[in-house]
């Protein structure tokens, strides 16, 4: 009798863990409307780091909602900039290709409104360089003008990231 007891607490404690967990998160300033993040007083970055990340996306979001990969890149951001690093050292590629191209076309391209408009608008006006791959563009049939302000079509995928890497991006790995 008390193993499931002693279970039933386990999943409550757990439960209630996670619940408050979610309370925690806080809006950012890069990209206030999205990417919340959990402050961290006591990491320490080094002084004067310059962060360069590039992101891989080829998977779309579920339809009608916001791509939690286009949410990574702005909690990124967030939770940098406030740890103390500096606008001009803080800097987010994203490199789009396959079924994710979906999550950066206009509402007239898609035939709906695109419910990550919002979010790619603040990603922009924050400096995230967004890079759709040529032969995405050309397989789906994706013009420049398809695409949410802000989007550049490049020769390809394996092409935007070669080009990032030497300008000095590091790949995220998840």
């Amino acid at each position: 009798m008390i193993r499931p007891v002693t279970m039933l607490v386990a999943t409550f404690c757990l439960a209630s863990a996670a619940h408050a967990g979610e309370e925690a998160l806080v809006a950012g300033t890069l990209v206030p409307d999205y990417g919340k993040y959990a402050p961290r007083e006591d990491a320490r970055l080094p002084e004067g780091i310059v962060m360069k990340v590039a992101f891989d996306m080829s998977a779309a979001a579920p339809k009608g909602e916001i791509s939690r990969d286009l949410e990574k890149v702005a909690r990124f951001l967030n939770m940098h900039a406030a740890s103390g690093i500096a606008q001009e050292n803080l800097s987010a590629a994203i490199v789009v290709h396959g079924g994710a191209s979906a999550d950066f076309l206009t509402a007239e391209k898609l035939g709906h409104e695109n419910p990550n408009a919002g979010i790619i608008a603040e990603l922009v006006a924050a400096g995230t360089r967004i890079d759709l791959c040529g032969t995405t563009a050309a397989v789906r049939d994706i013009a420049q003008e398809d695409l949410l302000p802000g989007i550049t079509i490049s020769l390809s995928a394996m092409t935007s990231h070669a080009l990032l890497q030497q300008q000095g991006y590091t790949l995220n790995p998840f």
